[in-house]
């Protein structure tokens, strides 16, 4: 195992113990020795993205979309964190690149129907879980968003 694999073990381990600070210094030590690390930029935006630093953690996502232009979790990871900034839109737009080239992402279809939901469509959410559902009848995040949306709709009635 050589040195880089053994720090990103490290540092990986640090994020399963949850201490994302340390993590966040351990990626940049990588990322200096690697800085085109599309994996370990992704996996710096997420630990950001779960300290609350939702800017930095699109600063990563954007970093790696500039070495890979459609990189799938990339454009995910970004449009969560522009959904948590309140910017549904843009997280939208994020998700619609992904279900260009996939469209069968579960976890793409349900991210674009929440933030559809928070947009008021709730029908189109709706319609999104399904489709979610129909791909992993199993995904709890689209069978509880679903139920949650379902209940928005007969309150609306």
């Amino acid at each position: 195992m050589n040195e880089l694999t053994e720090l990103m073990n490290f540092t990986y381990n640090l994020c399963e113990d949850g201490d994302y600070e340390s993590a966040i210094q351990y990626f940049d030590v990588v990322l200096s020795k690697d800085p085109k690390n599309t994996v370990i930029l992704n996996d710096k935006g997420v630990t950001l993205h779960n300290l609350g630093k939702n800017k930095e953690a699109i600063q990563c996502y954007d970093q790696v979309l500039k070495i890979e232009q459609n990189n799938a979790d990339a454009l995910v990871n970004k449009g969560m964190a522009l959904h948590e900034l309140g910017k549904y839109n843009k997280a939208i737009h994020c998700y619609d690149q992904v279900l260009i080239s996939n469209k069968n992402s579960p976890i793409t279809l349900t991210c674009k129907g929440i933030s559809l939901g928070e947009l008021g469509h709730i029908k189109e959410a709706i319609w999104h879980f399904d489709k979610a559902l129909e791909i992993d009848k199993e995904y709890d995040l689209a069978n509880n968003s679903r139920k949650v949306a379902l209940r928005l709709l007969g309150t609306m009635k």
